[in-house]
């Protein structure tokens, strides 16, 4: 008896004295516990690190907003880079997905877990349906749309299941009805393939400069995205295939008429293919790192403090008249 008082206690006293951890406001009753609400220390230390990694977050946070859990898992994959890229993108791909009282935040971050300076917002008034089956988190929102998001981690997953079962759906939508990315200077929703900020004007890097450097620069598209691995790589193939080309092209122009320069012509004609198709995988891949919102200079200076200044300019909707919504 004694000992479950003990525990009353400390519960009680983390509740109180731990309302705010690493400058962010969270329930300690429901971040530490599991599944069934009970406090567990392996949770506690768990949490406590992904917290260390949500630095940036405060600003992004609303007044009464409060972190209740914190898991990872990965942006969405479409079937078409499953297959071109495979395990890899999922690294490439991971995410955490901030639980709170409002919302979801999704964070594309670095393998390490590190923050990439995109966040986007799922609001619960937005979905029509919020839930994880298996290993995945699946939004089915009130624009129609449906987004999944594979490889939610096994620790921590049937605890997010849990607060999304009973997380209420009311309040006001969002102007999108989905998932909106969040600019990371004013920290105001963005317009889905419009890339300026259109509160403070911050400039996000392009599908057009994506898709050029991804044509023109073996990896160029990747590097301009951020993700030097890929590029290194998209890089070392493409070299490979065109010194290969090179030297097919040599053989042929020296060898003489015959069967063998068949058999060339077909070399060279693979080649190409294989060139095309990566230069297609590589701007498939661009648009879609894009499509994060990534600041076009690496350091953004917040200015949380201005948003309600930003609050009195017309909604996104009606500065642009056309085009705003994602279809």
């Amino acid at each position: 008896m004694s000992s479950q008082m003990l525990d009353t206690n400390q519960n009680l006293n983390r509740q109180v004295h731990a309302e705010e951890l690493s400058g962010l406001p969270v329930d300690t009753s429901v971040l530490f516990s599991d599944h069934k609400g009970r406090y567990r220390r392996r949770i506690e230390k768990r949490q406590r690190k992904m917290l260390a990694k949500l630095g940036f977050l405060a600003p992004f946070l609303e007044p009464g907003e409060k972190i209740l859990h914190v898991i990872s898992g990965c942006s969405p994959i479409s079937y078409v880079e499953q297959f071109l890229k495979g395990a890899l993108l999922y690294l490439i791909k991971r995410s955490l997905f901030i639980v709170t009282n409002k919302r979801i935040l999704h964070v594309p971050t670095t393998p390490r877990l590190s923050y990439r300076g995109s966040i986007a917002q799922i609001l619960y008034a937005d979905c029509m349906r919020l839930h994880i089956r298996f290993s995945t988190l699946i939004a089915r929102y009130k624009s129609g749309r449906v987004e999944k998001f594979p490889c939610v981690s096994f620790r921590g997953r049937r605890k997010a299941r849990a607060l999304l079962r009973n997380m209420s759906r009311e309040g006001r939508p969002s102007d999108a009805f989905e998932r909106a990315h969040l600019c990371p200077r004013c920290t105001q929703p963005l317009i889905r393939n419009y890339y300026t900020c259109p509160h403070c004007s911050l400039v996000f890097k392009s599908k057009a400069c994506a898709r050029a450097l991804s044509i023109i620069f073996p990896g160029g598209g990747y590097f301009y995205t951020r993700h030097p691995l890929l590029g290194i790589l998209d890089l070392v193939m493409q070299t490979l295939f065109v010194l290969l080309l090179g030297a097919i092209l040599v053989a042929f122009f020296m060898t003489p008429p015959g069967h063998q320069q068949q058999q060339l012509k077909h070399a060279i004609l693979t080649c190409a293919i294989v060139l095309v198709f990566e230069k297609l995988v590589a701007v498939l891949h661009a648009h879609n790192f894009v499509d994060e919102f990534i600041p076009k200079h690496r350091h953004v200076e917040e200015q949380a403090d201005g948003a309600a200044a930003y609050s009195s300019l017309p909604r996104p909707e009606e500065m642009l008249s056309t085009g705003w919504r994602s279809r």
